[in-house]
């Protein structure tokens, strides 16, 4: 420790690490974390301890995938609102999705009027994706320069006109361009073929709509994906995996050197197909919740690090578009402020621990994005934590979520593990249900 420099003592007989959870003091000297010690290590002289007990310290988890929609749809949601109920659930850094804001993140201009709207709301630290459309190869390798860090396509419609999906010859030539320069390209996978053939039936009922966006669908598409990125040597993603089906040859990708990462989300890991009532639209999204047997193999897949991490793909919308009506409902799941407790409540149940919801939530999301101070509790990194309380459970009244709008499928859920505080570069920016002022900062790719 070295001392003098030590403004802060964060003390708990439970400090989730790289290398296992400890007992441990985390010292803090000028926002970054200046070492990890025994948990009897005596305070200097000068320094504040918060010692707290035997609630657990996680890294501050890291969202990738969030849909702020701010600026133009910020009655969906909102940089002030997203970030506090971010903060609230423990989450200390998020990446906005570049779609469903009016302009969409497509160009550096863009990007520029987004970060002037977040840059004075943004109650944790706040970075931004750009997103590949059939009209902006040339501006693929400007957004890079100007520091998004990576690029959002999808190979079906987006649901808004202003951000067009790419077909097979635009995915290559995007993707071809982004190889170039060594960037990442994440990718919405679904196949329009497939979901154009699906039954397409209106009404109440959700196996209506979970046949309308078959596993086929998101198989063919990876599995296109797949062979671009072999034969280009190309940096992809795949977003929200829902369909276990693809989880063979991902892996078989992954072994034969192939640059593929997988995500999978809170509510295809917690929730299930079989539970949701008919005309329950705050269950919709694309791709689907599907059945409890198909969630058993997400597990496995999460288990043995085929699917790489868990983001939430917080995708809001107001009160008014969650039509009864599965067809015509807007899609998206609520679900910011309730990742930590809803994948650690399946996660203890299914006989995991905090250090592999650590690595699902924060270590990996961080990887991703090439966030080298974020992820972890270790010297050098921000002092970026969460408190949980992992034994307490509380019922989600969606009253109490700070989201513009308080929709969630996790309404009258029982969760294991309350947040007591969360932290931002050494500052407690959450605590007990409060959340502070914004004092987030904007976060470029390698700076």
């Amino acid at each position: 420790m070295s001392g003098a420099d030590v403004e802060l003592v964060l003390r708990s007989t439970r400090v989730v690490t790289p290398d296992g959870t400890r007992p441990a003091a985390v010292a803090v000297a000028d926002g970054r974390i200046d070492a990890v010690l025994p948990y009897g290590t005596e305070v200097p002289a000068g320094a504040r301890l918060e010692d707290f007990g035997d609630d657990v310290l996680l890294p501050g988890l890291v969202d990738t995938h969030v849909h702020v929609n701010d600026p133009g749809r910020t009655e969906w949601e909102g940089f002030f609102t997203a970030t506090r109920a971010a903060a609230a659930g423990g989450i200390t850094t998020l990446l906005d999705m570049p779609l469903n804001s009016l302009p969409p993140t497509t160009t550096v201009a863009h990007l520029r009027t987004k970060q002037q709207v977040a840059a004075p709301k943004a109650h944790i630290d706040t970075g931004f994706w750009g997103g590949a459309i059939p009209s902006n190869v040339k501006d693929l390798r400007p957004l890079h320069e100007a520091g998004v860090f990576g690029f959002k396509c999808f190979l079906s419609p987006s649901g808004v006109d202003e951000f067009p999906e790419l077909d097979q010859e635009q995915l290559a030539r995007s993707m071809a361009e982004i190889a170039g320069f060594g960037g990442l390209l994440i990718v919405h996978a679904e196949d329009p073929r497939h979901l154009a053939s699906a039954p397409q039936r209106s009404g109440p009922a959700y196996a209506d709509f979970l046949a309308s966006r078959p596993r086929d669908a998101e198989n063919t598409a990876i599995e296109g994906l797949i062979a671009h990125a072999r034969r280009l040597n190309a940096r992809v993603h795949v977003l929200h995996l829902s369909s276990s089906d693809a989880l063979p040859m991902i892996a078989t990708a992954k072994r034969e050197g192939v640059r593929i990462t997988v995500e999978s989300c809170p509510h295809f890991l917690t929730l299930t197909a079989e539970e949701v009532p008919d005309g329950a639209t705050e269950f919709k999204c694309c791709p689907p919740i599907r059945e409890a047997a198909n969630q058993d193999a997400l597990w496995e897949g999460l288990a043995d690090g085929t699917i790489d991490c868990v983001v939430s793909d917080h995708s809001p919308c107001t009160t008014e578009l969650k039509t009864p009506d599965f067809a015509s409902a807007w899609g998206g799941i609520s679900s910011l402020q309730l990742g930590l407790p809803a994948i650690w409540t399946e996660a203890r149940r299914r006989g995991h621990s905090l250090d592999d919801v650590a690595r699902w939530m924060s270590a990996a999301p961080a990887r991703l994005a090439g966030l080298t101070r974020k992820g972890a509790i270790e010297a050098g990194r921000d002092a970026d934590f969460a408190v949980l309380a992992p034994d307490e459970t509380f019922t989600v009244d969606p009253a109490e979520l700070f989201h513009r709008n308080q929709v969630t499928a996790y309404a009258g859920k029982t969760l294991h593990g309350v947040v007591k505080s969360t932290w931002l570069r050494g500052e407690r920016i959450a605590a007990d249900g409060a959340v502070a002022g914004p004092t987030g900062r904007l976060l470029e790719r390698n700076h």
